[in-house]
């Protein structure tokens, strides 16, 4: 346990020493210094010895997380509107979207959700006919992908409050022209999803993207708000983290999803590769009679096993070399 607890303070002290250096970042978009530091910051935060229990951490420590997830929060939004700007300058952008950096990453964890959705929840819930994306950005990369590969009869409504990331994610797809395909079932709309309350009501399934709620208190009041507004018996698909992931994105834990009104049906930790996200699946309104599915720690799906390991986060660098040649 002794040197459990060394590795970990080794791991918290390393990961402290990246946030001081993105604290004094200039500015978080897009720059060779930034994306090599957050690309650092993912590879020191993601293979399967990262061990650390952010719960157990100290006020210090726990100051340094927080600040983190929301520097995190808001340089992935950079990137996106940065990539989604590069994307639509190009013709057919939507054959270009692998010049993202987390493209593949985004990939597997698409076909994670749906296959933890077809797995363990209802199975007209695996091919919804009404979906909502909370969150979805500049670039709704996830929302695509499931419109186009996992749902191809859904119509699929994005969220975002940022009206800005909405006018990005709309040129984007309208430049795309894929000629009635998955872009043609998706609509956009600019409201904070605390402020949807019957509209919830309508979808089969709802996507909470890990941004939406930075804080515990506010990740727990949009649950809340989603366990009082949507249908009974509709699933929730949560993007959490676990471990030293939880210095990446906010952290939600099983509980928590609980005390929302929701049956916690699958929780998934992708503790033996490269991929950020954990995976909640939930269902609106329904007792939980039955422990819900976790993935044994440091043990990936079948989905990723069979996909094999994720691109090395140095693809990154790469990809961003290539949107900037392109866009300019």
């Amino acid at each position: 346990m002794g040197c459990e607890n060394k590795e970990a303070a080794a791991l918290v002290k390393k990961i402290a020493g990246l946030h001081a250096a993105i604290s004094k970042l200039p500015s978080l978009s897009p720059s060779p210094e930034a994306d090599a530091l957050f690309t650092a910051l993912v590879a020191v935060c993601t293979p399967p010895s990262a061990a650390v229990d952010v719960a157990t951490l100290g006020p210090r420590a726990r100051r340094m997380r927080a600040d983190l997830v929301r520097l995190c929060a808001d340089a992935e939004a950079r990137l996106e509107a940065h990539c989604s700007d590069a994307l639509a300058a190009l013709d057919a952008p939507l054959d270009h979207l692998r010049l993202f950096p987390y493209h593949d990453n985004y990939v597997r964890l698409g076909e994670l959700e749906h296959a933890l959705l077809s797995r363990h929840a209802p199975d007209h819930l695996a091919v919804p006919a009404r979906v909502a994306f909370v969150g979805s950005g500049s670039l709704p990369l996830s929302a695509l992908l499931l419109a186009a590969r996992h749902m191809p009869d859904a119509a699929v409504d994005c969220f975002d409050r940022c009206g800005a990331a909405n006018e990005r994610a709309r040129r984007l797809l309208l430049r795309g022209n894929d000629g009635g395909g998955a872009a043609s079932r998706m609509t956009f709309r600019t409201a904070d999803v605390e402020e949807l309350t019957h509209e919830l009501a309508a979808y089969d399934v709802v996507f909470l993207a890990a941004p939406v709620g930075v804080t515990p208190e506010e990740k727990a009041r949009v649950i809340a708000h989603l366990g009082r507004h949507m249908a009974a018996g509709a699933a929730l698909v949560v993007r959490s983290a676990h471990g030293a992931r939880g210095f990446l994105c906010p952290v939600v834990e099983p509980a928590e999803v609980r005390r929302g009104g929701f049956q916690v049906l699958a929780v998934h930790h992708p503790d033996n590769s490269e991929m950020v996200y954990s995976v909640i699946v939930a269902r609106k309104g329904y007792l939980e009679l039955v422990p819900p599915a976790v993935s044994p720690p440091c043990n990936c799906c079948e989905v990723e096993k069979a996909r094999g390991s994720v691109p090395s986060t140095s693809c990154h660098l790469d990809a961003m070399d290539e949107i900037r040649r392109r866009a300019w």
